[in-house]
């Protein structure tokens, strides 16, 4: 709450000042005399020294009346007029707490979003507050919090995911030393991210950061399905087996192995997706996404990759 502190306003009228001839800061320095007191003299005791402080009774320093009606003393001594006479004096409710920022005022709105996505929320915030909200002069409006974590998380994501599959890319070369190999492994990459997006959407859970790092992570793991897969079709090729011969038969002699991988990965994220308790904003939508996308690059890697795999190197056998 920023405002409604009951507070004692004295608001000089400055027409009225400039008939009598009176400075604003004449009614200044006689409402600080009278409110805050203004020093008369000293009193000594031994060493210590102490100021005699001259002001008005604490009833009628809260009194707006008896303000009202302290003298003011005109130019030269010639006179003086009540206070009223040149001044408003009354209670408002003012600032009930000043927070400063870079030397500016700054007053904080907050929220909470439940839901739906955080992102999306301040795009319509935004355009609300657009199209509805006219700021005065020397006012300016940031949205901060969380969505400005959000911001710089996903600027990151932008540079880390590129670097990421490239750098699974060239594993995938060295390994295979072929970039037809290496692409065949690579696209196990969107079938996964296929069924991580389809499981968000399932569980009603908004894409989040937390669900970007979770793409990043299934990236790396639904490449290991396809890397045992064209092994052993390379294996099998590389022993004079036909190409059809070998794609059959690695398919099946690699069929449990490539159930084990997804499953203990999906396994091992399952109490994260179905986590409710402190943290669960975050480890649910990163372990979804690899739960899904784990199972659905298993999956479509056992019937996708070796029909891929035989189109591509049908010319090589023939």
């Amino acid at each position: 709450q920023a405002s409604g502190l009951p507070m004692l306003a004295v608001e000089p009228d400055r027409e009225r000042l400039a008939r009598y001839g009176v400075n604003v800061a004449d009614v200044q320095d006689l409402v600080a005399s009278a409110i805050g007191g203004q020093p008369a003299g000293q009193i000594f005791e031994g060493d210590a020294r102490y100021d005699v402080v001259v002001r008005l009774p604490e009833a009628q320093r809260t009194d707006p009346s008896a303000l009202a009606r302290l003298p003011l003393i005109l130019d030269g001594g010639s006179g003086y007029v009540p206070l009223s006479a040149v001044a408003r004096v009354e209670r408002t409710l003012g600032p009930n707490q000043i927070s400063r920022e870079n030397g500016k005022r700054r007053i904080v709105v907050t929220a909470n979003v439940r839901g739906r996505d955080l992102g999306g929320f301040v795009s319509d915030a935004q355009a609300r507050v657009a199209s509805a909200v006219t700021l005065p002069p020397a006012y300016y409006m940031t949205w901060g919090g969380t969505f400005e974590q959000l911001t710089s998380a996903a600027q990151r994501l932008t540079i880390v995911v590129p670097i990421a599959l490239l750098m699974i890319f060239g594993l995938l070369y060295l390994t295979f030393a072929s970039v037809k190999d290496a692409l065949l492994v690579f696209s196990g990459v969107p079938l996964a991210l296929t069924g991580g997006i389809l499981a968000l959407w399932l569980r009603d859970i908004p894409l989040s950061i937390s669900a970007g790092v979770g793409f990043i992570t299934l990236s790396g793991v639904a490449v290991l399905s396809g890397v045992v897969l064209v092994s052993m079709f390379r294996e099998l090729l590389s022993q004079n087996s036909g190409l059809l011969e070998a794609v059959t038969e690695g398919s099946l002699t690699r069929l449990r192995p490539i159930l084990m991988i997804g499953l203990v990965a999906s396994l091992g994220f399952l109490p994260m997706a179905l986590n409710t308790g402190t943290g669960a904003e975050v480890q649910r939508p990163l372990a979804t996404v690899v739960i899904g996308g784990i199972l659905s690059a298993t999956l479509l890697s056992l019937l996708v990759l070796p029909a891929l795999f035989a189109a591509v190197h049908r010319k090589d056998s023939d």
